[in-house]
């Protein structure tokens, strides 16, 4: 991805994928602020999800149309995709909502950290330089912190009991990501 010479079907068949995740993605952080304690967090992830809505469709749609795909066709999640998502989906509605912020951070979190440490050493021109040049994003790092805080907080905030689900979660879900 870096150097550029990423095989181009590999990373079509990635974002297309991706698309399909990032619309049930936005779903659950929508959820995770109507369920947070207060304004604030449901600020923090509306804005999530309304900034995950625009920039990262932008940013599928050029490579979509680089690619020659209409980003309107039908497409079915890969089998990843749709664990990762009804996983997501199953934690929003059946565990506790400092369990359900720990699932999404893994991918604010990961994709950000992968995002700096490659723009570091990325080609000028590599094809893929949209895509890094999104994830190390400043703006994007402040959601990224803006959401470790918020989680931080919720683990600070309850029981030791439900920190060990948070962990699990943040597993999980960090093991969806490399999936």
């Amino acid at each position: 991805l870096a150097a550029g010479t990423l095989a181009r079907d590999r990373f079509q068949g990635y974002i297309v994928q991706d698309a399909l995740y990032l619309a049930e993605y936005s779903r659950v952080l929508a959820l995770a602020g109507a369920r947070g304690p207060d304004a604030a967090v449901l600020r923090t992830f509306a804005e999530s999800a309304l900034e995950a809505v625009a920039v990262e469709q932008i940013l599928h749609e050029r490579y979509m149309k680089d690619f020659g795909i209409d980003p309107s066709a039908p497409a079915e999640p890969s089998p990843d995709c749709l664990g990762y998502t009804s996983y997501l989906l199953a934690t929003a509605y059946h565990e506790p909502w400092e369990v359900l912020i720990a699932a999404l951070l893994p991918c604010f979190w990961l994709y950000w950290d992968v995002g700096n440490a490659i723009s570091r050493v990325a080609a000028p021109n590599s094809p893929y330089r949209a895509w890094i040049d999104t994830y190390a994003d400043e703006g994007f790092g402040e959601a990224v912190k803006a959401v470790i805080a918020v989680t931080d907080k919720a683990a600070a905030g309850t029981t030791e009991a439900v920190r060990r689900k948070m962990a699990t979660a943040f597993l999980r879900s960090s093991q969806w990501e490399w999936l």
